[in-house]
């Protein structure tokens, strides 16, 4: 198995809504906002390169909306999803599972690109991947999360066929709900941030990589009170990040942000304020 971080740009939003709960004076140490109390972050999926099979987990916002909806994210940097992977020396033809973590504009965008007025995958010979129960969720949103889904990136991926839905496995125990995607690739499952959130996880090189998606955007998300605004059950959130982050500092898991500025990986440890991060590492570390 091989791993290739692949960054697809970067994005601003309202460090507020990032944050939640928590205080500017706070949060400004952590990822200081602009004059418009806007933060940048990283819109960063995963390869996983294993045996025949290329996984893309994740595919930033793509390039089909137009220039009014990009005005509210202000993109920027020179990284896009097609420059990224011919960097790895792959093309997107190439890739073989597409894994959602959910449908939100942000992590599924990159799914499909306008064509004339045609709406077509980006991967063409790839099985997207996603859940019954969070594509429900998705295709039919409530007033709150609308906006987040948008129709153009969603219904194109079933209309061609390639979609299939991974089983959603209920928590027992206080531990997340876990189904397995493929021979090496699992899913978690949460619900806090939007319902039925996948969290993909394998092991490599002896250690469990978690891709934490919208349940820690970034290292700073890691203290509990630490909760987005975004969220759509944010004690449902707390709950299901106490579980994780006790088993990953026990376990000393990898956890993968996708939309952390600056760190791509971390470990935990447990300190007397709670789990903190341990260690910080590129993933070209493994």
């Amino acid at each position: 198995m091989n791993l290739y971080s692949v960054n697809t740009g970067y994005f601003k939003l309202d460090g507020g809504a990032m944050y939640g709960v928590v205080p500017k004076s706070i949060w400004q140490k952590l990822n200081p906002a602009d004059d418009n109390n806007m933060c940048s972050w990283a819109l960063r999926s995963l390869l996983i390169e294993d045996g025949k099979r290329l996984i893309l987990i994740d595919n930033g916002m793509g390039d089909k909306q137009d220039a009014k909806f990009f005005g509210h994210y202000y993109m920027h940097g020179d990284d896009t999803l097609e420059r990224s992977l011919a960097n790895h020396g792959f093309h997107a033809d190439d890739i073989t599972d597409v894994i959602l973590t959910h449908l939100h504009f942000d992590h599924c965008g990159g799914s499909i690109l306008r064509q004339g007025d045609k709406l077509i995958p980006a991967f063409k010979n790839a099985v997207y991947w996603s859940n019954e129960r969070h594509w429900n969720w998705a295709v039919h949103p409530n007033e709150r999360e609308k906006a987040s889904f948008l129709k153009e990136n969603i219904l194109p991926i079933q209309e061609s066929g390639q979609l299939q839905f991974v089983p959603v496995a209920d928590s027992h125990d206080g531990k997340l709900g876990m189904s397995p995607l493929t021979e090496n690739v699992s899913v978690r499952f949460v619900h806090g941030h939007t319902d039925a959130m996948m969290l993909p996880q394998f092991s490599h090189k002896g250690r469990t990589f978690v891709y934490t998606a919208d349940l820690l955007p970034s290292v700073g998300h890691i203290p509990l009170p630490y909760v987005m605004a975004y969220d759509m059950f944010p004690l449902t959130t707390l709950q299901e990040k106490r579980s994780f982050l006790t088993e990953a500092a026990e376990n000393n898991y990898v956890l993968f942000f996708e939309h952390d500025p600056v760190n791509e990986c971390c470990t935990l440890k447990q300190t007397e304020r709670g789990i903190r991060h341990n260690e910080l590492f590129p993933l070209s570390a493994f």
